[in-house]
């Protein structure tokens, strides 16, 4: 077998010290979920009695974790990403970042978070070596937000984002879902909050993750859409250098401000995705949306092993699993399956 580029294609399992998959794509980001838990019920991501969540002893422990993160860190992964779930859910969470950032070569240590704990714990994770925050917020009204999280706890996300601001956690990226006929008439005002406030903001199209597997496109607010409604009120101007980031940023008039379109469904972005991910569970999935994973819990678990022995398995395994990453994630696809997985228990 031969890469897409023309190269051969390393032996199944061999370890290599950098990640490539077959179309030459490299891989230096790992998004670490550390929690499948949550305390919000978002309405696009679970139901408001949802709860089937992993097993307790499923989960892996913070040693257990930081061997896969170190293995990760040596096969050229440069930027960490915590997620959940909602990651600040975990008593130890400080003490994960705390963990790698003492690495000989700290990768960057980002978080995403639905703020709810930020207030507290905004400065204790910038003390231990929290680079920035991702947080969640899909409506400046306190009742909606009640209505679309089944929890009131609006007051609690502010808190977290100034506490974030005020920690030195820049820039504070804040992710907003639109949802047509829901809250898709706050494009303007939450940009216009944003510049005012020095939040970062993205929008981001609703992706078939949910819970209920209730996703529907034609509900789905769309990039274009989303374009065409700030530019009734503002002048975007795209910003150039995109590289690998999710995001198309444009300019606001005339800067400094800046706002983010995350365009996962109608402009999807896979070419350049140098992105794995672990989840809480152990399993290593090469994508957001892949129909397989590589279980790297049952490794770390075999007591029969050496370190030096376990750690050369997980790096084959992590190089296994980029290697097999598809072209796309297929959502446009008509052969498209969601997976079995809710983004709760995949991670962000």
């Amino acid at each position: 077998m031969t890469t897409n580029l023309g190269m051969p294609a390393p032996l199944a399992g061999e370890a290599t010290g950098t990640l490539v998959d077959s179309y030459g794509r490299m891989h230096r980001d790992l998004r670490v979920s550390v929690t499948d838990r949550c305390n919000l019920r978002c309405t696009y991501c679970m139901p408001p009695d949802f709860s089937d969540w992993m097993p307790g002893d499923h989960l892996l422990s913070i040693d257990e974790l930081m061997t896969v993160i170190e293995v990760a860190v040596s096969q050229g992964v440069e930027s960490i990403r915590l997620t959940g779930g909602e990651p600040l859910v975990r008593p130890d969470i400080v003490e994960i970042v705390r963990r790698i950032y003492a690495l000989p070569a700290p990768p960057r240590i980002t978080l995403t978070t639905n703020a709810l704990r930020l207030a507290d714990l905004a400065q204790p994770l910038a003390d231990a070596g929290l680079e920035r925050v991702n947080i969640s917020l899909d409506t400046l009204d306190p009742e909606r937000f009640t209505r679309l999280t089944f929890r009131d706890r609006f007051d609690d996300v502010i808190a977290g984002i100034s506490a974030a601001l005020e920690a030195g956690l820049h820039p504070v990226k804040v992710n907003t879902v639109l949802m047509r006929g829901i809250n898709d008439d706050e494009a303007i005002p939450m940009l216009r909050h944003s510049i005012e406030n020095g939040w970062h903001l993205r929008f981001i199209e609703q992706m078939p993750l949910d819970a209920q597997g209730s996703w529907e496109r034609a509900e789905m607010v769309t990039a274009g859409e989303i374009h065409e409604i700030l530019g009734a009120e503002f002048r975007l101007t795209p910003k150039p250098g995109r590289g690998s980031a999710p995001a198309e940023e444009f300019v606001v008039d005339d800067g400094p401000a800046t706002v983010g379109i995350i365009a996962s469904v109608s402009k999807p972005f896979c070419s350049a995705c140098d992105r794995l991910r672990l989840t809480a569970d152990g399993q290593i999935r090469n994508c957001l949306f892949a129909q397989d994973e590589t279980d790297v819990r049952a490794t770390l678990r075999d007591a029969s092993l050496s370190d030096a022995e376990r750690r050369d398995r997980i790096a084959r395994l992590f190089a296994t699993a980029t290697w097999a990453k598809l072209p796309g994630h297929g959502i446009n696809d008509p052969s498209f399956v969601q997976p079995d997985r809710p983004m709760s228990a995949i991670g962000g």
